[in-house]
């Protein structure tokens, strides 16, 4: 098996991709990703290597990513935004063989010391002159090299999350995990070569990676890239490209919902529109159906699951309104738990930790035997951290977070990463953040600081050292300085008295 082989067996003049205004179809991206698999098999880059990708919603990432699964090559999509020291960190981690810059890239990138990356020995510019890098589209012209079958339990995919286990840390996806996802979501979401699917879910992050990029070419559908949201550019090319199934993380609907002059038939090609990746506002789902018809239905997953556990796409109309807040039912082939604090299944209508099991669940986290050992029982359940109920129709409900991850647009953020980031400042004694509502963003981080003796600093200085150690949205947007933080009889800080 191989699971690039999802692009097979479409009519090669049907649209595939559209990036940055031009289509690609399927008969040609096919003989772009062939010639990138004898690119990648030229330059000594085999079965088991670490390719990192740092692209966005790009023609380019779609190349490289199934040229990478055909070959059998491990693919690493990151942040491409991301500043300097977390890209070396990451990089580090993985041990790349070779790495895709895209120009948004590329001003992390030239932080990045090379030197340090004692594996890294090809790097790809997408476009322009990047010093000593390969140009991308040279080596489109190579010899195309053929797919190789690999097992299902083969690692295809790492992504850095910080997911269940705290800090991030890369989670491993086989060809098996992914590609049983995508058969799972097709018993309940149906999509054809006639939809046109609106990309703008980042592909570094599995929901735009699996759920997007994979499920609408697996079904023969077209995919409108979109590199960065902008709510009035967005609803051009939701009608201009006949858009019919919109996937968006909550911010992105909220946008249109504080849109309220929008003509009513702005959506009226869109057959489905889902949300996930964090709490959806149910004013948010009940506005967009009262004035437009639009009826956003929402799921739940994690990047340990690739990613789709629950979902409410397949159910009708009146019983999604009457579930608006839920995240769904279980898909055909997951099994879920709701686990009590005893370890014992939890009584109907009883809150409990969300365990997963099932052959979408990830193969652990590389190179951390500890870390896998805390989310991943001996019998094959994931422990998710999250918490929910469950009501008489099977319908999930997430009530709590068993953890301190904080979710920002979707991406999770893990409060030790942040903390760390801002102790490295010289003034800072200690500190703790948390997660806090926000009207556009679901999530946002609130930092409280504790200052060494005699030491100054202001709220803007903490925040812009954070922009140069870890993504924007990894950074506090409000800083408070206190005296003392509170704790525990360990000594723990006690994050929920902050909250």
């Amino acid at each position: 098996m191989n699971v690039a082989a999802i692009l097979d067996g479409h009519p090669a003049t049907s649209p595939a991709i559209v990036s940055r205004g031009v289509t690609t179809t399927y008969g040609e991206l096919g003989g772009q990703v062939a010639a990138m698999r004898g690119a990648l098999d030229g330059l000594g880059i085999g079965k088991g290597d670490r390719v990192a990708l740092l692209c966005g919603n790009t023609i380019e990432f779609v190349i490289t990513y199934f040229a990478c699964l055909g070959r059998g090559i491990v693919c690493v999509p990151m942040n491409p935004t991301a500043p300097a020291p977390e890209l070396q960190r990451e990089l580090s981690v993985v041990g790349a063989h070779a790495v895709v810059v895209a120009p948004s890239a590329v001003a992390g990138w030239l932080g990045v010391d090379r030197a340090a990356l004692a594996h890294l020995v090809h790097v790809i510019a997408t476009t322009g002159d990047l010093g000593d890098a390969l140009r991308f589209r040279d080596l489109l012209t190579r010899d195309a090299a053929p797919m190789v079958d690999v097992q299902p339990d083969a690692l295809a995919l790492m992504l850095f999350t910080s997911g269940t286990a705290g800090s991030p840390k890369a989670a491993m996806l086989s060809h098996g995990n992914l590609q049983s996802n995508l058969d799972q979501l097709a018993l309940v979401r149906k999509l054809d070569g006639t939809d046109v699917v609106y990309g703008v879910l980042p592909l570094f992050h599995i929901f735009g990676l699996n759920v997007v990029l994979g499920y609408s070419l697996m079904r023969g559908s077209s995919l409108v890239l979109v590199e960065r949201f902008d709510p009035m550019t967005a609803v051009e090319t939701i009608r201009d490209r006949k858009v019919t199934l919109i996937p968006g993380a909550p911010p992105l609907w909220m946008a249109f919902e504080q849109m309220p002059n929008l003509p009513k038939d702005t959506f009226a090609l869109v057959r489905t529109a889902l949300t996930g990746a964090a709490k959806m506002p149910e004013h948010t789902t009940r506005a967009l159906f009262e004035r437009y018809g639009l009826l956003v239905t929402e799921g739940y997953g994690l990047t340990e699951c690739s990613p789709v556990v629950t979902t409410t796409t397949d159910v009708d109309k009146h019983t999604a309104l009457t579930k608006v807040g839920s995240i769904g039912r279980v898909l055909p082939g997951v099994e879920v738990r709701l686990v009590d604090e005893s370890g014992d299944n939890a009584l109907r209508g009883d809150a409990g930790e969300i365990w997963v099991r099932g052959p979408n669940v990830f193969l652990g986290y590389f190179e951390d035997a500890q870390a896998t050992t805390q989310v991943l029982t001996t019998d094959g359940w994931l422990r998710t951290g999250d918490i929910a109920v469950i009501d008489d129709d099977g319908f999930f409900y997430l009530v709590d977070r068993a953890k301190d991850l904080i979710i920002v647009s979707g991406f999770n953020v893990y409060p030790a990463e942040v903390e760390e980031a801002i102790r490295e400042h010289a003034a800072v004694a200690q500190a703790a953040v948390v997660g806090v509502e926000h009207p556009h963003t679901g999530e946002a981080i609130r930092a409280y600081v504790v200052l060494r003796s005699d030491a100054h600093l202001d709220e803007d200085a903490v925040i812009d050292h954070c922009h140069t150690r870890l993504a924007r949205y990894k950074c506090p947007t409000k800083v408070l300085f206190v005296s003392q933080l509170p704790t525990g009889a360990t000594g723990k800080v006690l994050r929920r008295e902050l909250r």
